[in-house]
């Protein structure tokens, strides 16, 4: 029998033991662990009347806001399991993800209202359990009759603990979260209470968290580092968050100033950009002793012009099936530059060849991992999670390789996925939508390095026969299909695409061709 216990302990023990101290500052409105957790408990009751139970799934569709932890933490201590959306994604992508979980309830945000409307007769969510939440925008539009307020809901709920119908155990469910899946739809990793607990516990060894901790970060909530990678370990720790709505590179720059914070958390794309501002030469930064970064290929060049302002950044590796793997000492930045470090304390891994032998160090092979911090499967795909997790092994599909010394070194990511800007972009989902026009015969999709956003896509297309296209008509086609930032940044309209003898692209000839487009100018 696993030990009942759940991640809603987090504010409610850090309630009893420092129920004054600043969990959160959201746009610079201080919240207390006991505000935090009283808004929390009000929220489960509310779900509780809401008739939401034990494994009922419930959508996040917000910016990042003290409501989506109230959620978050409220779905936890009832045994609901959340499902953060991606709000940068369109309509039809949402409206999959949503189905496929069998969300049982919605909050969203007023800025997404008008997406969510036009999908809302497609979704089996019923109408009562559509639930508003005013913004920061107070332009955007009021809670809409076929949904209802989050504030007025809320606001007479009771602050008493909740006593859940069924006891939540410590290897229930938490969180749904969706990766993009390679044969186009997305997959939903299961996550676990004991997985994000064990995740907490990295963490904090990494960091070597301290309760006075003062963290900075802008990263969205929906995303797997946003929300167990920075902010559950970060309460769980009882450090104080520095907290936005969403990314501003001046903002964040100032709030280290601001709040004299000890530990960074940004994204290779966030510090390129911020760099630009130059804020980063008119703030005093000497408060930062951690900066965990990356998410992307990440240049030396980054590394120095940080490390020029007393910033020295951590990059490491993870996914969505287990996030916060390695993470590169903080002495061993230069050392061991391209290097994601070594494993975590609560994680194994290792580089096998496809027969399953261990390789030694100077060998790439696919890059294996086992412990608690593994997820627990696929949602609703047995077959998948049986091939990712092999006796307690998971299998990440992206190619690496150690050093004498031990240190990981990543060459390839799993079936061509690039990362731009932090997010994972799947080229056959991409495909399958340009597949489907009918002035294209065949379309490759690669990442080619990009200075702004680390990669982006280069889409290879074949028309057919005495077929004209522009490459305006492309994006227009991809717009409202896919995500603006899965959008292909090149294009190019070839005769014909190498292939293998069973038909497939060979994309590492592709690859090789185009690995500096900006020298190559797409001219050959």
């Amino acid at each position: 029998m696993s030990i009942q216990w759940n991640i809603g302990y987090i504010v409610k023990k850090r309630a009893d033991m420092n129920p004054e101290k600043n969990a959160i500052i959201f746009e610079d409105q201080p919240h207390t662990y006991n505000q935090l957790n009283e808004g929390v408990n009000k929220c489960s009751h509310l779900l509780q009347k809401m008739n939401i139970k034990k494994g009922d799934r419930v959508a996040l569709l917000l910016m990042n806001c003290i409501e989506f932890l109230e959620v978050y933490f409220a779905c936890a201590k009832i045994g609901a399991i959340i499902v953060p959306l991606n709000w940068r994604l369109v309509g039809g992508e949402l409206e999959y993800q949503l189905n496929d979980c069998g969300a049982k309830a919605i909050f969203f945000h007023d800025c997404f209202l008008f997406t969510l409307d036009l999908i809302r007769g497609h979704l089996k969510i019923d109408q009562d359990k559509f639930i508003y939440i005013k913004g920061l925008n107070p332009n955007m539009p009021d809670c809409p009759d076929w949904a209802k307020n989050y504030e007025n809901l809320i606001k007479n709920q009771p602050v008493i603990e909740p006593s859940p119908e069924t006891q939540v155990f410590f290897n229930d469910p938490v969180a749904i979260m969706y990766t993009s899946g390679v044969t186009g739809n997305p997959k939903g990793a299961i996550l676990s209470h004991e997985q994000t607990y064990f995740k907490n516990f990295q963490i904090s060894t990494y960091i070597n968290s301290q309760a006075d901790d003062i963290v900075v970060a802008q990263m969205p909530l929906f995303h797997s580092g946003g929300l167990f990678i920075v902010t559950t370990p970060c309460l769980n720790s009882g450090m104080t968050l520095i907290m936005r709505g969403g990314f501003d590179p001046n903002e964040l720059a100032e709030d280290i100033q601001r709040y004299k914070g000890t530990i960074v958390f940004a994204l290779t794309t966030m510090w390129r950009m911020i760099l630009e501002t130059g804020k980063l030469d008119e703030v005093d930064v000497s408060s930062v002793r951690c900066v965990v970064g990356g998410g992307e290929r990440t240049p030396p060049s980054l590394f120095e012009e940080l490390a020029k302002r007393g910033l020295y950044m951590q990059q490491g590796f993870g996914q969505t099936e287990n996030s916060a793997m390695m993470l590169l000492p903080k002495e061993d930045i230069k050392r061991k530059m391209g290097s994601v470090g070594k494993p975590g304390y609560f994680t194994d891994i290792w580089i096998e060849d496809s027969k399953g032998k261990p390789l030694p160090p100077g060998e790439i092979g696919e890059i294996v991992a086992k412990g608690p911090t593994v997820m627990s499967g696929y949602w609703n795909l047995p077959e998948e999670t049986k091939a990712a997790i092999v006796n307690g092994k998971l299998f990440t599909g992206d190619l690496g390789y150690t050093d004498e010394e031990g240190y990981f070194y990543i060459v390839d990511r799993a079936k061509d996925m690039y990362r731009s800007g932090g997010e994972n972009v799947y080229p056959a989902e991409i495909e399958k939508i340009l597949s489907n026009h009918p002035k294209i015969s065949t379309a490759a999709i690669i990442g080619v390095n990009d200075d702004k956003w680390g990669e982006t896509g280069l889409a290879l297309i074949v028309l057919s026969n005495n077929e004209i296209m522009s490459e305006k008509e492309v994006i227009n086609f991809l717009t409202g299909k896919a995500a603006k930032y899965k959008h292909p940044k090149y294009i190019k309209f070839v005769d014909e695409l190498p292939m293998t003898a069973t038909m497939k692209v060979k994309k590492s000839v592709l690859k090789e061709k185009y690995k500096d487009i900006s020298q190559n100018k797409l001219n050959n």
